[in-house]
């Protein structure tokens, strides 16, 4: 489809054909691409506007990258928030102080979930830290769950020392479905520390606590 056929669907009333026009632009160049996204950035439907922050990702350019940090300045919805991150992250090193701030300003899960997705393709290790410790604060278990998983990606790094005391943080809290991901996690830490605060939960009042620390103890 050409660039004036597109810009016919994207003008669309109907919103299934604005998506189509956005779909179509994949088989253009970014230069020509992102000026027609940026006509949908304030679509009325929040689908077309997750259409619009996806192809920011793909189609990258420097106005583009503009393009999404206003996406998230101005965005309310969630969902489009966090696609508009996980574009945002396809710039690699660039990203990374707008994606912590991200996280910082949208506490929704939605939004800090995407962000831990895109950490394991980003080597940032002492912002993925700060992350977990927020992450582990926040209200929502599956973020707390996400922050506990996240922490194992910094063993054998210098900010070892920093995921195991949150670690024994998170061995020690109420939840035992908090725990359990503790003793999961700590599986992939060889250390004797480790080691210790596996056998400590073996010894928890939970069963599939014990049975959790159990299996992080095996060789």
């Amino acid at each position: 489809m050409d660039l004036q056929q597109i810009q016919t669907y994207l003008n669309s009333e109907n919103p299934q054909e604005r998506m189509k026009g956005i779909v179509e632009l994949r088989h253009h160049e970014p230069t020509d691409v992102v000026p027609l996204l940026k006509q949908r950035m304030h679509d009325q439907e929040f689908m077309v506007r997750s259409f619009v922050a996806m192809g920011l990702g793909h189609k990258r350019t420097e106005e583009g990258f503009s393009a999404l940090l206003d996406f998230i300045d101005y965005e309310k919805d969630p969902n489009v928030i966090a696609e508009a991150a996980n574009s945002l992250s396809k710039f690699g090193e660039a990203s990374i102080p707008y994606l912590r701030q991200i996280f910082m300003d949208h506490p929704h899960w939605l939004v800090r979930q995407s962000i831990f997705a895109v950490f394991e393709d980003i080597q940032h290790s002492s912002t993925l830290l700060e992350l977990c410790r927020l992450g582990m604060d926040d209200t929502e278990l599956v973020v707390q769950f996400a922050a506990i998983a996240n922490l194992g990606r910094l063993a054998s790094t210098q900010y070892e020392p920093q995921a195991m005391e949150s670690l024994t943080q998170a061995a020690q809290a109420e939840n035992p479905q908090l725990r359990i991901k503790a003793a999961r996690t700590l599986r992939h830490f060889q250390g004797s520390d480790a080691r210790a605060l596996l056998n400590t939960l073996r010894q928890d009042d939970d069963h599939r606590v014990v049975g959790a620390a159990l299996e992080g103890l095996l060789p």
